[in-house]
């Protein structure tokens, strides 16, 4: 569907800021987003926008809601894992297990299939199934040594699976494994790690702060004690 000029271009700086601020304020892109929604809500990219920054705020039936929308209007499967993992947040984790098993999973491409697998295997944990949720997550994937965009989120949720279910030594490896892969930071596996090892970190800066602090003190408490006398 085309806008009118000046109505795309306020629809378009809507959208940018949504995709600006969805990570670091997501309440705020969640504002920018309805806004975009009042103006073209005919128009599938903003529905999915609408959809992304809803998911954000823990919106999770507004979200599932723009986001079954947008896929009528696309016809496309890639919001499918989204899709399933909103079900997870309403407290339905069946239902999003049955989305795993549904036609619409062969369609997704690559990243998609990793995608719902870490959806699937999150909702066999909801249900206290945790060793079907390690089961879930071993795939070719997991398995392979290519690093691939998604490679850090897959392994970690396989290391923390792991040491949900007591296999401490296991769950060390896949931690150690996730840092390897994971160069830009986008999990916490090093402190994870860290911590299986028993390695505590001290806030040095902190403690000398703390020491001049206790040393100004004294000697406010010394001047003060002269003046008396």
């Amino acid at each position: 569907m085309s806008l009118p000029k000046t109505l795309a271009e306020d629809v378009a700086r809507n959208l940018v800021m949504v995709a600006r601020l969805i990570d670091e304020d997501p309440e705020q892109a969640y504002a920018y987003a309805r806004i975009a929604l009042r103006l073209a809500s005919r128009v599938a990219a903003v529905r999915e926008a609408a959809g992304f920054a809803a998911y954000a705020t823990q919106k999770y039936a507004e979200a599932l809601a723009e986001f079954r929308a947008a896929k009528r209007m696309t016809g496309s499967v890639e919001l499918w894992p989204v899709m399933a993992d909103c079900e997870r947040g309403l407290g339905r984790p069946e239902r999003a297990m049955a989305m795993a098993g549904e036609p619409e999973v062969q369609k997704l491409d690559k990243a998609g299939q990793v995608e719902m697998r870490l959806v699937a295997a999150g909702a066999r944990r909801d249900m206290g199934q945790i060793d079907a949720a390690i089961v879930t997550l071993q795939s070719s994937e997991l398995a392979s040594n290519a690093v691939h965009p998604w490679t850090p989120r897959l392994r970690y949720a396989y290391a923390d699976a792991l040491l949900a279910a007591g296999r401490e030594d296991e769950a060390r490896e896949w931690f150690a494994k996730t840092v390897e892969a994971d160069k830009e930071g986008s999990t916490d596996a090093s402190d994870r790690l860290a911590e299986l090892d028993g390695v505590e970190f001290v806030d040095a800066l902190g403690d000398d702060h703390d020491d001049a602090d206790e040393a100004a003190d004294a000697d406010v408490d010394d001047e003060g004690s002269a003046d008396k006398a």
